[in-house]
């Protein structure tokens, strides 16, 4: 008898063990504040990087890129992804600026852990999902490339790589921004698969994402990553606890 108690005891544990994590949450690990993407090109641990180049900068204290990344990030078809943002004419410079900071927000935030999710991808395990980029950021982020031109409003798939670069589908015909995207928020959502989600809140309001700050300000997105972190972990504890009342009440039967 005391053997077949001590075994359920196990088994009690065990699923109390398992049902911890809640199907369905963004990441299989707890810890969502400052951490890192298993992907192509993220160190495995954010840190200091004083060097990193211009746009990147503003993470130097805490990235999850390297040196090489940053520099890389700046580049026209650059070593690390062999993506031509001039796939249909000359980007306007304003445009670029924009993707430029997209990439090093994407490479370099250690601010991203509630939107991480996992994918069966060669080239990375994890991705965001609809991070809440601020609407002032998709705004100006539309407005300033709107009159420049694409081939597609979701850049991450679809393209010909044959040349070892990414070109527009045979076929296809060049438009400006805003015939593949009409608004900001079809821009934030749509151009990277969903990894951005328009957010109806402002910069500064501790709700959204930033894509631009002023690191002399400190970085704005430590207070947003938390938020969310703290909501999400609020919501498994809610939606845990039905198992975890009857497991209770299976352990106090076993030893009474």
């Amino acid at each position: 008898m005391a053997w077949q108690m001590t075994q359920l005891l196990l088994l009690v544990l065990v699923a109390a063990a398992w049902g911890a994590q809640v199907p369905g949450t963004p990441r299989a690990r707890t810890n969502l504040l400052n951490v890192c993407m298993d992907a192509k090109h993220h160190k495995a641990e954010p840190g200091p990087e004083d060097s990193l180049h211009e746009q990147c900068s503003p993470w130097k204290k805490n990235a999850c890129c390297f040196v090489n990344t940053s520099t890389e990030a700046h580049k026209d078809i650059s070593s690390l992804y062999r993506f031509d943002w001039d796939h249909c004419s000359k980007m306007e410079p304003a445009c670029k600026r924009h993707f430029i900071q997209d990439t090093c927000l994407y490479e370099c935030s250690p601010n991203l852990g509630p939107w991480i999710q996992e994918v069966n991808q060669s080239w990375r395990k994890e991705r965001i999902l609809n991070v809440p980029l601020c609407k002032e950021d998709c705004q100006s982020w539309w407005e300033d490339c709107r009159t420049s031109y694409t081939c597609k409003s979701n850049w991450h798939r679809g393209w010909n790589w044959t040349s070892g670069y990414n070109q527009c589908p045979v076929k296809v015909a060049c438009h400006r921004f805003d015939f593949y995207f009409p608004t900001p928020a079809a821009l934030c959502n749509e151009i990277w698969s969903h990894s951005y989600k328009a957010s109806n809140y402002s910069r500064g309001s501790g709700r959204c994402i930033q894509m631009w700050f002023d690191p002399f300000q400190g970085n704005p997105n430590e207070e947003v990553a938390r938020f969310y972190a703290e909501s999400m972990n609020g919501a498994r504890l809610h939606e845990a606890w039905p198992l975890h009342f009857c497991l209770l009440l299976v352990l106090l039967w076993l030893l009474s």
